[in-house]
């Protein structure tokens, strides 16, 4: 699954967090990519690879779509 996401673009993940919603913002994108959820303020990390496995929709964000 290639999919394109940037600084900024929301994302739903397969599985919820705790706090009970499964909508992220990423924050940075590299090899690990940083997400941060949009209801409890967490942030968390991880690798490039499992992020992709764990994502199930990308909401590109309009600042995303103006860069492109």
């Amino acid at each position: 699954m290639e999919e394109k996401f940037n600084i900024g673009d929301k994302v739903i993940m397969r599985k919820g967090h705790a706090c009970g919603t499964n909508e992220w913002t990423i924050t940075r994108v590299g090899v690990d990519v940083k997400i941060k959820c949009n209801y409890c303020g967490r942030e968390i990390m991880m690798d490039r690879l499992e992020f992709q496995k764990k994502l199930k929709k990308v909401i590109v964000n309009e600042e995303s779509k103006k860069r492109d």
